[in-house]
């Protein structure tokens, strides 16, 4: 009796829309004619294929709420609230498209998604109070959402692997600078001090802020409506999530670590046990790196 099966079904129709077999988008990276733009050596796959950006989602979408123009492109021109899943669905298809396709689909994905954007604009209050307009596809914020991915998927890996070498940090960072770039995001941070530096100089007052927007937003990420089978897994991580995130970010969110009274609840360890569990369900090796790992065979790349 495989008494996981109801779980991976929901994760499956989760992370994916459907609750069997795969779907057609994960099916087509076996194609093309190139190996793609990340080896399977790459700290790149290693960080993608583990469970750890199940964890890494919440805390990018936590990060990039802090920016008033990001925010006001995700509360006025999607449909998060009643299809949350949706907007999960083609985060992951671009993500897992970059990291595993050839660099015609990792292209054409990214283009997809700049078209999407050419509809989102409108009018933000920064920090400082002055009204802004925005623009989805403008430099800075399409230069926060990728700082914000790329601190949480390594951020999230480190807190539940524990800490890279400072060389593939590095790496990681470098590697992924390729999905800013196809994106139009120009000059990248190209390491992990890069990274730092450019996410710091975000907080001048202006650019970062909380305020009743940023509240109902974590309101929402708090407590998702997802099916009941995975919510207790869900608020696990979500707290794993604020737990592994800067003092500075946490107080912009109005967040705290969790804690019983003065003493600290154990996240990580509860953090590990659930993607461990999560792990065991869906596989080690995702139908995305299994396909990429045919084409990979096929062009004699393995």
């Amino acid at each position: 009796m495989d008494v996981l099966a109801p779980l991976r079904r929901r994760l499956r129709l989760t992370f994916s829309g459907q609750t069997d077999g795969v779907p057609d988008w994960e099916l087509a990276l076996e194609d093309g004619d190139d190996a793609g733009f990340f080896p399977p050596d790459s700290v790149t796959w290693r960080v993608h294929s583990d469970m750890t950006p199940i964890m890494g989602g919440i805390r990018a979408l936590l990060t990039q709420a802090l920016h008033p123009g990001v925010l006001a492109g995700v509360v006025d021109h999607s449909h998060y609230r009643e299809d949350p899943l949706a907007r999960l669905a083609g985060t992951i298809r671009w993500i897992f498209t970059v990291t595993y396709g050839d660099t015609v689909a990792a292209r054409r994905a990214s283009q997809h998604v700049r078209r999407v954007h050419e509809a989102v604009v409108g009018q933000y209050v920064d920090g400082r109070g002055v009204r802004r307009r925005y623009s989805a596809n403008e430099p800075e914020l399409l230069e926060w959402v990728h700082l914000a991915f790329t601190d949480a998927f390594l951020g999230s890996y480190e807190y539940v692997r524990g800490p890279l070498p400072a060389s593939e940090a590095d790496a990681y960072v470098a590697e992924w600078a390729i999905a800013a770039e196809l994106m139009g995001v120009p000059d990248p941070p190209r390491s992990f001090a890069g990274l730092r530096e450019r996410m710091d100089a975000y907080d001048d007052g202006a650019r970062l802020s909380g305020g009743p927007r940023v509240d109902d937003v974590v309101g929402f990420l708090r407590n998702p409506p997802l099916d009941p089978l995975l919510v207790p897994g869900y608020r696990l991580l979500f707290a794993a999530a604020v737990d592994s995130m800067n003092d500075r970010y946490r107080d912009l969110l109005g967040l705290r670590r969790s804690s019983l009274g003065p003493l600290p609840l154990p996240v990580r360890p509860a953090a590990q046990a659930t993607l461990a569990v999560v792990g065991r369900a869906l596989g080690s090796t995702g139908p995305s790196e299994a396909a990429a790992r045919r084409r990979l065979a096929r062009l004699g790349a393995l």
